[in-house]
């Protein structure tokens, strides 16, 4: 029972060794959080499409449940800009179908992806996420990123722009372009540009002026809140929303309300996919974050028990008027730099933005959505990354194909069938080259007993013998291309009497693969060629020992590739006749 319960409440454990010290320590890191995420959760609830109290409360009850269930001491979870604009893009059409309000099914959405994640995790199915390789991901990153940015140039600019694609976005934009209301402009670019200065001057400014660097790391981290005061301020002091500057006006003083996702199976298989794809982008997004950040500190997270942290958080977000939510990436680093030593440390944040959502939300009242839309805009394409398409050119056709693939249909068709097709494509890709694996022909270095492709290295070979190395685990989908490959290399040769197949690299033969493997020693066995296996691996050997194919085999199975070399050259006194 206390090994269940610190594997699956891991606050169980770092909890009996919390001191003052770490008290101190978490309870600063978890001011300058609350501090950014003020701003930042408001911003990101209106990317979802929903009213900005609803940041507040997707950062409050998730990041407590998390903190109980998860295993990283700095990642800080609540909405993140991608998992936004994924709920803005499932609901966008959902909702008026399924006769639900956009509210209720953001609940619903972040109650099945809770349950998604809650599954994986006691299933321990976190590899699924291993589908999603890192071009794929960073792909759709970066098209998500300029999306993002795209969608809130409306409110940069304060005209009316729908869509959530970039063609979509571009074009009612460009639509649009004679409504622009130049005062909302002016503190939208002014915004923008200050925010992208604090993030990368303000820093190296004050510690050029002889400000310590502990004081510049607080007041870089804290730039965005003076811009949310500043513009604010503005906008209250010469009355500029009777100018036609949107503003946030009236948040809600409350603690998160309970709620109760609406129970509808029309809608539940509508957002099934989609909350399926926000619970694995949000684990690959939350999972390499904390992974990243457990390394510097030589900590350990467990993948599956991640998911359940995260699930138990999207479940609480559900039932307290959130939606979707992650842990992301500015956050947590930010978390980690200002010294959070456990979770604790996200639970003191969520107190703090609770006191916000009760005490604060008056003074919000005058900012302006331009400030919030500059806010993510400055977010999100800091995620930007083209250079993942250069990379990947230069060191994989296919993974560069995939990326190409994910980003362009991502930035056309939308989020959802970009991840799906970045998936598909990665999944296939993968297919298609395990289904042709690298088989190479090796020969014997003179004077060692190592054998390398004879392509590569000088090598010396017997014309009667045919060293084959498999550097592929063998099953279903490549196992006819070994048979083609050992038929055509043989068939034309009249001098070969044995064909040894190197098994170093094979981890696995499935039953299809053993077929092949029976078919391949009875076609050789016609032509008067043996069949000899070197350097099988212990689990396979033990497979192989359950079927006939061991007894059936015209050759024998050898320790070492030397050894079967040796093995069948001593079987000829002379050299082959030509």
């Amino acid at each position: 029972m206390t090994d269940t319960l610190l594997r699956y409440v891991p606050i169980a454990t770092w909890g009996r060794n919390y001191t003052r010290a770490t008290f101190a320590s978490d309870m600063m890191a978890a001011v300058i959080v609350t501090i950014m995420l003020i701003p930042q959760s408001l911003a990101y609830a209106l990317l979802a499409g929903l009213p900005p109290e609803a940041g507040l409360y997707a950062s409050i009850a998730p990041i407590i449940l998390y903190a109980i269930f998860g295993t990283s001491r700095a990642l800080a979870v609540g909405p993140v800009a991608v998992v936004s604009l994924m709920t803005a893009a499932a609901l966008g059409d959902i909702t008026q179908q399924a006769g639900v309000g956009y509210a209720a099914a953001a609940l619903m959405l972040a109650g099945l992806s809770g349950v998604i994640l809650l599954a994986m995790g006691l299933f321990r199915l976190g590899f699924i996420a291993n589908f999603l390789s890192h071009p794929v991901i960073a792909g759709f990153i970066t098209a998500s990123g300029l999306i993002i940015a795209t969608s809130q140039l409306k409110h940069i600019l304060g005209i009316e722009a729908q869509g959530h694609n970039m063609l979509d976005l571009l074009t009612s934009l460009t639509s649009n372009l004679h409504q622009i209301n130049w005062i909302t402009a002016t503190i939208g670019v002014a915004a923008t540009a200050c925010l992208f200065w604090v993030r990368k001057g303000l820093k190296p400014t004050l510690r050029r002026v002889g400000v310590g660097p502990t004081a510049a790391d607080i007041a870089a981290k804290a730039g965005p809140v003076f811009v949310v005061v500043l513009t604010t301020l503005l906008v209250w002091r010469f009355d500029l929303s009777t100018h036609g500057v949107k503003i946030v006006g009236s948040v809600p003083q409350s603690l998160p309300p309970l709620t109760l996702p609406p129970v509808s199976s029309e809608l539940v298989a509508q957002l099934l996919l989609p909350a399926f794809l926000i619970s694995i982008i949000g684990f690959v997004e939350s999972i390499s974050v904390a992974q990243t950040l457990a390394a510097k500190k030589r900590q350990r997270i467990d993948p599956d028990q991640e998911l359940i942290g995260l699930g138990a958080a999207n479940v609480a977000a559900s039932l307290t008027g959130g939606f979707p939510v992650t842990g992301g990436f500015s956050r947590s680093v930010v978390n980690f730099d200002a010294g959070a030593q456990t979770p604790a440390a996200g639970a003191y944040t969520a107190v703090g933005l609770a006191i916000a959502a009760v005490g604060l939300t008056p003074l919000v009242f005058f900012l302006p959505k331009a400030t919030l839309a500059a806010t993510i805009i400055v977010a999100v394409l800091s995620l930007v990354d083209f250079g993942i398409l250069k990379r990947s050119w230069q060191y994989s056709k296919s993974d560069f194909a995939a990326v190409l693939a994910t980003i362009f249909l991502t930035l056309t068709l939308g989020v959802e069938a970009g991840v799906s097709a970045g998936v598909g494509l990665s999944i296939l890709l993968h297919l298609y080259k395990s289904s042709r694996p690298h088989i190479a022909e090796v020969g014997l270095i003179k004077g060692t007993e190592h054998f390398r492709n004879i392509l590569r290295h000088s090598v010396t070979t017997d014309p009667r013998v045919v060293s084959l190395r498999v550097d592929e685990s063998l099953y279903f989908a490549n196992a006819r291309f070994l048979e083609d490959c050992i038929q055509n290399r043989v068939a034309g040769d009249p001098h070969v009497r044995h064909v040894i197949l190197q098994c170093t690299a094979i981890n696995e033969i499935d039953l299809s693969a053993l077929e092949s493997l029976e078919a391949i020693n009875e076609r050789l066995h016609e032509m008067n060629v043996k069949l000899h296996l070197s350097e099988v691996k212990g689990p396979v050997m033990d497979k192989l020992e359950k079927s006939h194919f061991l007894a059936e085999l015209t050759g024998q199975v050898f320790l070492t590739q030397y050894e079967a070399a040796q093995a069948t050259a001593a079987n000829y006194s002379e050299p082959p006749k030509q």
